[in-house]
């Protein structure tokens, strides 16, 4: 496939996919639904999937992905067991990959600059340090990849790349890329089916959420005085993590320090207290106020990181704590608290019914419509507050809900660059041989604009199709399709060679299945179907 005929193609996609209807792309029947269930709970349908609902019904299907802990998924722990920096701590990250840098860093900080004749000699040391730094960003990336695509348990992942995008950090921003791995493995992963309190608690407590918040740097302007009255211990005061910019001062997303007063006083920072009401509880419309943005931030002044360039914890210093009376969306919290006023904040945010309301709509937005009906969300919202924010029991309302499973639903979402990576190899049965074509995968996230783990904006990824239908994006997913369909040295090589029919089951109209039917040889009509106005689509 010539360039010029993937950009007229993915032109004519970009065009397509706004007028499809899921009664173009879908019938209804029951295979169609099952495909549906597929292309939602997970990331598509692979050869064989259609049969496996069939024989045990959409409904125990459902269930089934509601307990996660009940399914066997050997083939995905295999595929990770290379993966060596998944298991480790936020400690041994830094003390494995941190510290040889940041070493290396300051020799050449350290390096006389008369003598120029040693400097290449001390380069390659400091590039070798920095691309070993990369490995454990790159591997959480690789495992997001071949979870997606092998995992059994496919609600599980959809549910963790939804609640990470929910409380997204930016691996950009400082040691950050250090502190991810732990993030998603025990902040984000275990709580998706739980109770939203608990991981709205585990979130707030995370090193790499305080970081990228700025939280760990929060205090009460007061407390500099009164921590100089008391011991001599330290908590971050003049340095910056790892040696990084802006030493004792707020940060940017990306790391910059806001402003260039040298060791100014630590003073209340208000990113996390805002973030966590208008991104992560109540919504920008949710009935809060700057007051409550001040009271909120003065409620977590002292939840802070135990030793941060140590990759250290969780701690609070109560040393950093505004214990004044605070008033939190008329709530009053006494004077003299504690680490009890951020949680008693974190009660309050959780069971507030623009909570309730805020979440079910992202959640109905993610697995029903860009425009989620009010009925559903209703009583989505309904169930959080019935449940106290039980997300096990919101899924199983949402799973089985009418809107769901009615048929103008089918292909009603257009798929993110990473539903599209993962379901187009799931389709095509395509098989990753070695590392590094799973790294040509995560390169592809890059190329298709959804860099993983690396949305600066504290808002994530958008999920709706204008983020993503534009014809230059189309033209990189048609250029991917090629790829996958058979170009030597891509991931998934030679997949095209008997491969069934990648849109399993869903209807397909006369002008793609015209197109399709040009192609002069197998890699091009799988390059073809991949890149269809109906793959594109779930």
């Amino acid at each position: 496939m010539r360039p010029r005929t993937a950009i007229v193609l993915a032109a004519i996609a970009a065009a397509s996919i706004g007028m499809l209807d899921s009664t173009t792309s879908a019938a209804g029947t029951d295979d169609q639904a099952i495909v549906h269930v597929l292309n939602r709970l997970g990331f598509g349908p692979r050869p064989g999937d259609v049969d496996k609902v069939r024989q045990i019904g959409i409904e125990r299907y459902v269930e089934q992905q509601l307990h996660p802990e009940r399914l066997p998924d050997a083939d995905v722990a295999r595929r990770l067991a290379g993966l060596t920096t998944l298991t480790m701590s936020s400690r041994e990250i830094v003390e494995r990959y941190g510290k040889p840098l940041l070493d290396a860093r300051r020799q050449q900080r350290q390096q006389p600059p008369d003598r120029s004749e040693v400097e290449p000699a001390r380069r390659p040391a400091a590039s070798g340090e920095q691309q070993a730094a990369n490995t454990p960003l790159a591997e959480l990336s690789q495992q997001k990849m071949l979870r997606a695509i092998y995992s059994e348990r496919q609600l599980e992942e959809v549910l963790a790349d939804f609640w990470f995008n929910h409380f997204n950090v930016d691996a950009r921003k400082g040691p950050d890329r250090f502190l991810l791995t732990e993030y998603e493995r025990e902040a984000i992963r275990p709580h998706v089916l739980g109770p939203f309190r608990d991981l709205l608690e585990a979130t707030a407590k995370s090193p790499a959420m305080l970081f990228y918040l700025d939280n760990w740097m929060s205090a009460d302007p007061k407390s500099e005085d009164r921590r100089a009255q008391g011991s001599q211990r330290r908590v971050g005061r003049g340095r910056a993590p790892f040696g990084g910019p802006g030493a004792g001062r707020p940060t940017t997303p990306t790391g910059q320090p806001q402003g260039q007063a040298a060791n100014p006083r630590r003073g209340l920072n208000e990113n996390y207290g805002r973030e966590l009401m208008e991104l992560h509880t109540l919504g920008v419309d949710g009935g809060y106020t700057q007051k409550d943005v001040t009271e909120v931030a003065r409620a977590f002044t002292g939840w802070t990181i135990d030793n941060p360039r140590q990759g250290g914890g969780f701690r609070f210093e109560p040393r950093l704590h505004d214990s004044g009376e605070k008033t939190v969306l008329g709530h009053r919290i006494k004077s003299g608290g504690g680490m009890s006023d951020g949680e008693r904040v974190l009660d309050i945010l959780a069971t507030h019914p623009s909570t309730a309301r805020f979440l079910s709509t992202k959640l109905a937005r993610r697995f029903v419509s860009d425009t989620p009906p009010a009925s559903l969300v209703d009583r989505l919202a309904a169930r959080f507050t019935a449940t106290e924010g039980d997300l096990r029991e919101v899924m199983r309302t949402l799973l089985t809900s009418p809107e769901f499973l009615a048929p103008e639903s089918y292909s009603a979402k257009v798929k993110t660059p990473l539903e599209f990576v993962v379901s187009a190899v799931r389709a095509t049965g395509a098989e990753p041989r070695d590392a590094r074509d799973t790294r040509a995968l995560v390169a592809t996230m890059r190329e298709l604009g959804m860099p993983l783990y690396q949305c600066q904006p504290p808002t994530g990824y958008k999920d709706t199709a204008d983020a993503w239908v534009n014809t230059g994006a189309l033209v990189n997913r048609m250029n991917f399709a090629q790829t996958l369909a058979g170009v030597p040295s891509a991931a998934g090589r030679g997949a095209a060679r008997e491969t069934p029919d990648p849109l399993l089951g869903l209807r397909v109209s006369e002008t793609t299945r015209a197109t399709i039917a040009k192609a002069t040889g197998a890699p091009q009509a799988m390059a073809l179907t991949l890149g269809s106005p109906e793959f594109q689509r779930r």
